[in-house]
Protein backbone atom coordinates (compact mmCIF):
# COMPACT_ATOMS: atom_id res chain seq x y z
CA UNK A 1 0.00 0.00 0.00
CA UNK A 2 1.06 3.42 -0.74
CA UNK A 3 0.88 6.38 1.85
CA UNK A 4 2.11 9.04 -0.78
CA UNK A 5 2.54 9.73 -4.47
CA UNK A 6 4.05 11.89 -6.61
CA UNK A 7 3.49 12.81 -10.19
CA UNK A 8 6.96 13.02 -12.49
CA UNK A 9 6.10 14.99 -15.92
CA UNK A 10 7.89 15.82 -18.84
CA UNK A 11 6.95 17.91 -21.80
CA UNK A 12 8.00 15.96 -25.44
CA UNK A 13 7.50 17.41 -28.68
CA UNK A 14 6.93 14.51 -30.48
CA UNK A 15 3.27 13.09 -31.42
CA UNK A 16 2.11 11.40 -27.93
CA UNK A 17 1.83 7.93 -30.53
CA UNK A 18 5.16 7.83 -31.47
CA UNK A 19 6.25 8.52 -27.84
CA UNK A 20 3.99 5.91 -26.37
CA UNK A 21 5.23 3.38 -29.82
CA UNK A 22 8.97 4.16 -28.59
CA UNK A 23 8.17 3.89 -24.62
CA UNK A 24 5.98 0.58 -24.97
CA UNK A 25 8.93 -1.35 -26.48
CA UNK A 26 10.73 -3.12 -23.26
CA UNK A 27 12.90 -3.23 -25.70
CA UNK A 28 14.02 0.22 -25.37
CA UNK A 29 14.13 0.26 -21.77
CA UNK A 30 17.82 0.06 -21.86
CA UNK A 31 18.28 3.40 -23.46
CA UNK A 32 16.09 5.50 -21.32
CA UNK A 33 14.13 3.57 -17.75
CA UNK A 34 18.45 3.30 -16.55
CA UNK A 35 16.96 3.06 -13.46
CA UNK A 36 15.12 0.04 -14.42
CA UNK A 37 17.09 -1.36 -16.90
CA UNK A 38 20.69 -1.52 -17.64
CA UNK A 39 19.51 -4.72 -20.31
CA UNK A 40 16.84 -6.92 -21.56
CA UNK A 41 15.91 -9.80 -22.63
CA UNK A 42 12.74 -11.86 -23.81
CA UNK A 43 12.91 -15.41 -21.87
CA UNK A 44 10.49 -17.48 -23.18
CA UNK A 45 7.52 -14.75 -23.70
CA UNK A 46 8.86 -12.76 -20.18
CA UNK A 47 10.96 -9.65 -20.23
CA UNK A 48 13.76 -9.99 -18.17
CA UNK A 49 15.56 -6.43 -16.74
CA UNK A 50 19.08 -6.65 -15.71
CA UNK A 51 18.08 -3.94 -13.04
CA UNK A 52 19.76 -2.52 -10.14
CA UNK A 53 17.65 -4.53 -7.70
CA UNK A 54 18.64 -7.99 -9.35
CA UNK A 55 16.44 -9.73 -12.66
CA UNK A 56 13.13 -8.21 -12.69
CA UNK A 57 10.16 -9.08 -15.23
CA UNK A 58 8.61 -6.24 -16.44
CA UNK A 59 5.02 -6.17 -18.03
CA UNK A 60 3.05 -3.64 -19.73
CA UNK A 61 -0.58 -3.56 -19.82
CA UNK A 62 -2.01 -4.29 -23.09
CA UNK A 63 -1.15 -2.16 -25.81
CA UNK A 64 -3.63 0.60 -25.96
CA UNK A 65 -4.97 3.37 -28.19
CA UNK A 66 -5.14 5.71 -25.08
CA UNK A 67 -1.03 6.23 -24.69
CA UNK A 68 -1.44 3.91 -21.23
CA UNK A 69 2.11 2.46 -20.37
CA UNK A 70 1.41 1.38 -17.18
CA UNK A 71 3.66 -1.30 -16.44
CA UNK A 72 4.73 -4.18 -13.65
CA UNK A 73 8.02 -4.50 -11.98
CA UNK A 74 8.43 -8.26 -10.18
CA UNK A 75 11.60 -7.88 -8.15
CA UNK A 76 13.85 -11.62 -7.53
CA UNK A 77 11.68 -11.66 -4.07
CA UNK A 78 8.34 -12.06 -5.90
CA UNK A 79 7.18 -8.35 -4.57
CA UNK A 80 5.59 -6.77 -7.86
CA UNK A 81 5.20 -2.92 -8.04
CA UNK A 82 2.85 -0.90 -10.21
CA UNK A 83 3.52 1.88 -12.05
CA UNK A 84 1.65 4.18 -13.62
CA UNK A 85 2.31 6.06 -16.26
CA UNK A 86 0.68 7.71 -19.32
CA UNK A 87 1.70 9.65 -22.91
CA UNK A 88 -0.96 12.66 -23.16
CA UNK A 89 -1.59 14.01 -26.21
CA UNK A 90 -0.57 17.86 -25.93
CA UNK A 91 -0.86 19.88 -29.44
CA UNK A 92 1.60 18.32 -31.75
CA UNK A 93 3.70 17.13 -28.74
CA UNK A 94 2.73 14.97 -25.50
CA UNK A 95 3.59 14.88 -21.94
CA UNK A 96 4.42 11.76 -20.29
CA UNK A 97 3.15 11.15 -16.68
CA UNK A 98 5.04 8.53 -14.37
CA UNK A 99 3.42 8.26 -10.94
CA UNK A 100 6.21 7.52 -8.57
CA UNK A 101 4.43 5.49 -5.24
CA UNK A 102 6.06 5.76 -1.91
CA UNK A 103 5.74 1.87 -0.34
CA UNK A 104 4.45 1.83 3.13
CA UNK A 105 7.69 1.33 5.52
CA UNK A 106 9.58 3.65 2.84
CA UNK A 107 11.68 6.61 4.08
CA UNK A 108 11.33 9.81 3.16
CA UNK A 109 14.80 9.59 2.04
CA UNK A 110 14.40 6.56 -0.53
CA UNK A 111 11.24 8.12 -2.00
CA UNK A 112 12.75 11.58 -2.86
CA UNK A 113 15.38 9.44 -4.65
CA UNK A 114 12.76 7.44 -6.67
CA UNK A 115 11.39 10.47 -7.57
CA UNK A 116 14.59 12.09 -9.01
CA UNK A 117 15.73 8.62 -10.84
CA UNK A 118 12.38 8.55 -12.46
CA UNK A 119 12.51 12.51 -13.19
CA UNK A 120 16.26 11.52 -15.05
CA UNK A 121 14.75 8.89 -17.07
CA UNK A 122 11.65 10.76 -18.37
CA UNK A 123 14.41 13.45 -19.72
CA UNK A 124 16.40 10.63 -21.13
CA UNK A 125 13.58 9.36 -23.00
CA UNK A 126 12.46 13.31 -24.06
CA UNK A 127 16.39 13.62 -25.59
CA UNK A 128 16.16 10.53 -27.32
CA UNK A 129 12.72 11.66 -28.78
CA UNK A 130 13.36 14.70 -29.58
CA UNK A 131 17.21 14.25 -30.99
Amino acid sequence: MSVESSHVSVFIARPAAEVYGYAVDPRNLPNWARGLSGGIDNVNGRWISDSPMGAAEIRFVDRNDFGVLDHFVELPSGEVFYNPMRAIPDGEGCEVVFTVRRAAGGSEAEFRADVEAVAGDLASLRSILQG
